[in-house]
């Protein structure tokens, strides 16, 4: 990978995705704006993930950590890049060619923080759905985000505190901020549906969802402060 005048930091959580990272892997270094720098973080792998990411040695920092959850990696990750822009891939995802080159084009435009694109959903082959589109929708990840590093330090690090929807808690906390962002008409990010997607594996953990949005609510309850008294004559 060449570095460019925007050095982008690329980091890659993983467990136990041995099947798939490779294809992440691939999908990042074939960008047509080459990163800076690709950090996959493995959370305690037990199958063959750690031999996949060696065989990318040369292109690819990789960093292991006892199983932790995907907030610590990312984080992980985070403290170990350097670049002045941030994006972020899940194991199983694939990035199309062009996704950070019409992310950094949008960039020109100096009062944004973050820039985000669509995402089109696939079946995976093994589903037995002649692994075809199932559909396109904006992507609201932290798979189709490109932010600014500064940006991204004023929100802070991603909560360890839920197991599904760290990124839903990171993205309300942005919004709070009033941190602006453009979601592109491109589609950027492949998102693969396959039997062992994590919002398959935690099914259970979906109360998460609504302690997020309760937090949320919170913040901007405080934020507004008291109500002011009924007026009286």
């Amino acid at each position: 990978m060449k570095n460019r005048s925007e050095p982008i930091s690329v980091i890659i959580p993983v467990y136990n995705c041995e099947r798939y990272l490779a294809e992440a892997i691939e999908s990042v270094l074939e960008q047509t704006y080459p990163p800076s720098e690709l950090i996959v973080v493995d959370d305690g792998s037990t199958d063959g993930t750690a031999a996949v990411a060696a065989r990318y040695t040369r292109f690819v920092r990789y960093s292991y950590q006892p199983n932790a959850g995907v907030a610590e990696a990312l984080n992980k990750g985070i403290t170990m890049s350097s670049g002045s822009f941030l994006s972020f891939l899940d194991a199983d995802d694939i990035w199309m060619q062009d996704k950070l080159k019409h992310q950094m084009s949008a960039m020109d435009a100096p009062v944004l923080d973050m820039v985000f694109g669509q995402i089109e959903q696939f079946y995976s082959p093994e589903l037995n759905k002649q692994g075809g589109p199932a559909g396109v929708m904006p992507g609201y990840s932290k798979g189709t985000l490109l932010i600014r590093r500064r940006s991204f330090s004023l929100v802070g690090t991603f909560s360890k505190g839920f197991q599904l929807g760290d990124f839903i808690e990171w993205y309300l906390r942005a919004t709070e901020l009033g941190l602006k962002s453009l979601m592109l008409p491109e589609v950027v990010m492949r998102r693969r549906i396959h039997a062992d997607n994590m919002g398959i594996r935690q099914r259970g953990q979906r109360a998460d969802y609504l302690r997020i949005l309760k937090a949320s609510l919170d913040r901007r309850r405080t934020l507004r402060g008291p109500a002011d008294p009924p007026q009286t004559d």
